[in-house]
């Protein structure tokens, strides 16, 4: 089981490293779809994802075309995260191998492609007027829940301390 990400017109190269680095960290695949507004060897790129990048499983589009027809697999697992949507990320039950999809830092998912896929929106809650959140930290919300659905399948559940030891219970 492996969950995707994709991100749309990604503006920003230290918000995709750190998503690069979340991606390594869950076993999830990262697609990028062009244009970017980095180069994947992008200095800021390499460090936000510290040295996690060369471990991460990922791929890069012309456009949203390109990345359906490369992924037909993804016909009834592309869930769209926006703030436009009417229900919130955790009303929708995640399947394995799920595609998650985030808009550009500055625009979000164009409307024209939303409207294609309303059943499958989903929103995190904010209060008031904000635009939105941090697009890493969006990813990591909703990525997470998604996990959380599988059971945090092929994860580590369980962490231990370096230099001393936990109690016995």
């Amino acid at each position: 089981m492996s969950m995707n990400i994709v991100l749309l017109e990604p503006e920003m190269p230290a918000n995709t490293g750190n998503i690069g680095r979340t991606c390594v960290a869950t076993g999830t695949k990262l697609h990028l779809i062009k244009p970017l507004g980095f180069e994947i060897s992008d200095k800021m790129l390499k460090r936000a994802g510290l040295d996690y990048w060369p471990n991460l499983d990922y791929r890069v589009y012309e456009n949203f075309e390109d990345f359906l027809e490369k992924n037909p697999d993804c016909a009834d697992r592309l869930y769209m995260a926006t703030t436009k949507a009417r229900k919130v990320y955790t009303e929708v039950a995640y399947e394995p191998d799920s595609y998650i999809m985030f808009g550009k830092e500055s625009a979000g998912i164009p409307e024209e492609i939303l409207v294609e896929y309303e059943p499958y929106c989903a929103r995190i809650p904010m209060i008031g007027d904000i635009r939105s959140l941090n697009l890493s930290n969006s990813v990591a919300i909703v990525l997470y829940e998604a996990l959380r659905q599988q059971h945090f399948a092929q994860m580590e559940l369980q962490g231990n301390l370096h230099r001393l030891h936990w109690s016995e219970e």
